[in-house]
């Protein structure tokens, strides 16, 4: 009996190995512009390699943590815009272990679509290596994937995952808080990663992505996309200052979700709202969700992006100092 030969190669199956290898010379340059004492190995191994010696620490901890971008995926798809979700993801994650105390070590992400468009993806990275530079990170590996009939045409899905590191004595986790303590309210650049497919379908159905708007100075979709904030500049140093000035607590989730944690932790905390974390462009958006969802307990709310908690008698320098750094993130974002 005669074996018929199949033609079939990965790019009829609709894989292809020549635009992967574009993909990876192209992302080459920025992957290593985030290296940093500590990254051993390049780009192309297997596992990625980092020194695990911390001289500056006496027991260190290790803290990771792992999210993804959501469904503001989708605003970015309909935008044609690839440059900031890459951003979005590492400050997320950034801003997870933050509130654990630790400071960002290295960072690898997960790409896939179903067709890979090298150009496409290697924006996507870019704003890996962006954020990453800016928050001391390294990017230290990651995975790309094509899998064809698994998503649309055009697009695409990530994930990342971020390591740290903490001196064990000096971790947040909670249990200082103390009743009488003050939570802090910074400011936000928008809606982050947070509650996307209810702001979509808040949104969408009254206005258009390229819609402007004269009080948001910008449109819609402009407004959906803005980088999600990074508070290590503004947070960090108070990890390392004197041990009554230090946060009790932190919290980084949208509106009451954020009180609703510490109120597992503790006893109810005084809310002190910094006037600076008003933002026009998420009273729109609580506005149109509000009308149409009165369930406020489901709502984002506010315009806070980071919520410190610190003891009541350090409240007046706390502020100060946070309202310093995080003008100070405004104005290199620009």
């Amino acid at each position: 009996m005669r074996r018929s030969r199949l033609a079939l190669t990965y790019e009829k199956a609709g894989v292809s190995i020549e635009e992967g290898d574009r993909f990876v010379n192209r992302i080459r340059k920025a992957v290593r512009s985030t290296y940093k004492p500590g990254v051993l190995g390049d780009i192309g191994a297997f596992g990625a390699f980092f020194d695990a010696r911390f001289k500056s620490f006496r027991s260190p901890v290790l803290v990771s943590s792992v999210d993804g971008v959501g469904t503001k995926l989708m605003v970015a798809h309909t935008m044609r815009r690839y440059d900031t979700v890459g951003q979005d993801l590492v400050n997320h994650c950034v801003n997870d272990i933050l509130a654990c105390g630790a400071k960002p070590l290295y960072f690898l992400d997960y790409y896939a679509a179903g067709k890979l468009d090298a150009g496409t993806a290697a924006q996507v990275i870019e704003g890996f290596a962006k954020a990453c530079r800016e928050n001391g990170c390294a990017l230290i590996g990651g995975e790309t994937a094509e899998m064809p009939g698994l998503y649309g045409e055009g697009e695409y899905d990530l994930a990342g995952m971020i390591v740290g590191v903490v001196e064990r004595s000096r971790i947040v986790d909670g249990r200082r808080i103390k009743k009488g303590d003050v939570l802090i309210g910074l400011p936000s650049t928008g809606l982050h990663t947070n509650g996307y497919s209810l702001a979509r379908a808040a949104l969408f159905p009254r206005y258009a992505t390229t819609q402007h708007f004269e009080e948001l100075g910008c449109t819609v979709g402009d407004a959906l996309l803005a980088v999600h904030r990074s508070y290590l500049s503004a947070i960090q140093p108070l990890h390392h200052g004197r041990r009554d000035c230090r946060q009790h607590h932190a919290d980084h989730a949208e509106g009451e979700e954020s009180a609703y944690r510490l109120g597992e932790l503790g006893e109810a905390a005084d809310l002190h709202a910094d006037p600076a974390s008003r933002r026009c462009s998420r009273r729109r958006y609580a506005e149109d969700v509000q009308s149409r969802h009165r369930a406020h307990r489901d709502s984002p709310g506010g315009a806070g992006g980071w919520s410190p908690c610190v003891p009541q008698e350090k409240k007046g320098s706390a502020v100060l100092h946070r309202r310093s750094r995080v003008k100070a993130c405004d104005e290199r974002a620009r």
